[in-house]
């Protein structure tokens, strides 16, 4: 028998997170696509994967 690789949960509850009363987006917006989208962060970029927008941070 092999052994099983662990598995990330994966899920849309790790793209919150909950202070308080408060429930908070932890990744950004899309600002093409809505509130809806979320845009993934990347190393040195933010992006969306509807429309393909692409957000560079600059590095200091």
């Amino acid at each position: 028998m092999a052994k099983e690789a662990k598995k990330s949960i994966k899920g849309k509850w790790n793209l919150y997170q909950v202070s308080g009363n408060k429930i908070e987006r932890k990744n950004k917006s899309c600002p093409k696509c809505g509130q809806g989208t979320f845009m993934a962060k990347h190393s040195n970029r933010w992006y969306c994967g509807m429309c393909h927008y692409s957000e560079f941070v600059s590095g200091k």
